[in-house]
């Protein structure tokens, strides 16, 4: 039995839920998202809930149980709340500057690097070495997020990189004299 999987999904006011040949979709203040559904499970939405329960008693409804249930809560929470991902820039020189729709990073190359900000995401930079990423989607902030700290990840020796807010990062002692 999942733990997370028998616990309904519960739907604040002003969120609206719906069925419709596979597909959950869900609306609230922030915006509309949708989610495919998976036949081995059994969805049903309530009038304040939406549970979720095997369809069958495979080991493969049984495993997608609590995936299918944090998925269906994430886009209620995405709806109502949103997700936002910070990253910091350590490093002399690193700088990230928003420009639109673009991101423009300065992280040592011989060159700057722009990002495209995919749609549905926005990006803010309260500072040069600051970047806040959110949107009502919460895979596409973390792969935004992952995709923009692919270009520099923070080095061991110094700290220079970009780093998700709080991540440590592990410290190695550099060559002895």
């Amino acid at each position: 039995m999942s733990r997370i999987g028998k616990k309904p999904v519960a739907i604040p006011a002003g969120v609206s839920a719906s069925l419709d040949g596979g597909v959950l979709t869900v609306k609230g203040p922030k915006g509309t998202l949708a989610l495919g559904l998976s036949d081995d499970i059994a969805y049903e939405v309530h009038e304040g809930s939406i549970s979720v329960q095997p369809g069958n008693a495979t080991k493969r409804a049984r495993a997608f149980w609590g995936l299918q249930r944090t998925l269906v809560d994430n886009l209620v929470t995405g709806v109502t709340q949103g997700y936002t991902k910070v990253l910091d820039i350590t490093g002399v020189g690193y700088r990230a500057n928003s420009q639109g729709r673009n991101l423009k990073l300065q992280l040592g190359y011989s060159h700057d690097v722009d990002y495209a900000v995919p749609e549905g995401i926005e990006i803010k930079t309260p500072d040069n070495t600051t970047i806040e990423i959110s949107g009502i989607d919460k895979q596409k902030v973390g792969q935004v997020a992952a995709e923009i700290r692919r270009w520099r990840k923070p080095e061991p020796y110094k700290g220079k990189g970009i780093r998700y807010r709080g991540e440590f990062i592990f410290r190695k002692e550099g060559k002895k004299k």
